[in-house]
């Protein structure tokens, strides 16, 4: 059983831009996207400060995000690296199998992955994602580098959607229908 020891909030700037445009998708009536929580249990709190400062994991988790865009189940987990690649251990094969199986009941699976280096975000639909991975355990790249991201699936924010995520999966969307 995994142990959280907390050291801060590690990727809560993007979570925090992924909830607000989750939020005004739902206000536009183009999605309703929401945060899996990740169940943990407690084993020390600071009473003092009410904040929990060490628990475990009950359970493995999925993704960070599921919900539905225009009818079509989505779901996703967002990832950032200060790296010019985005290593591939934080990705566990319980996550790629959840998502193999929601592309199995017709839904749609990605990464939202955030270089920090060059302030760009990137969609990563999963059978580009399942490739690097089996490759990565069948002794291959243990990484994705940054050249190997499509740039025409670049994500950038429009209006007040801060990460429009919703572009790329239209992208995607019309070339798997050509």
């Amino acid at each position: 059983m995994g142990y959280w020891n907390s050291r801060g909030l590690k990727g809560s700037t993007l979570e925090n831009m992924i909830n607000l445009t989750n939020d005004v998708y739902r206000e536009d009536n183009l999605a309703i996207i929401q945060k899996v929580p990740t169940p943990i249990t407690p084993v020390k709190i600071d009473k003092s400060k009410r904040t929990i400062t060490l628990a475990y994991f009950e359970q493995k988790s999925t993704v960070d995000y599921i919900g539905a865009v225009q009818g079509i189940p989505v779901c996703f987990d967002a990832k950032e690296t200060t790296l010019k690649r985005l290593p591939l251990q934080n990705i566990h094969k319980h996550q790629i199998e959840f998502m193999e199986s929601f592309e199995l009941q017709k839904g749609i699976a990605f990464l939202l992955v955030h270089f920090i280096k060059y302030q760009e975000y990137y969609y990563l639909p999963l059978k580009d994602l399942k490739n690097h991975w089996v490759n990565a355990q069948n002794g291959g790249r243990k990484s994705i580098a940054y050249n190997d991201f499509d740039k025409n699936l670049i994500v950038r924010g429009k209006n007040s959607y801060y990460i429009h995520y919703l572009e790329p999966l239209n992208k995607v969307l019309q070339g798997s229908k050509t």
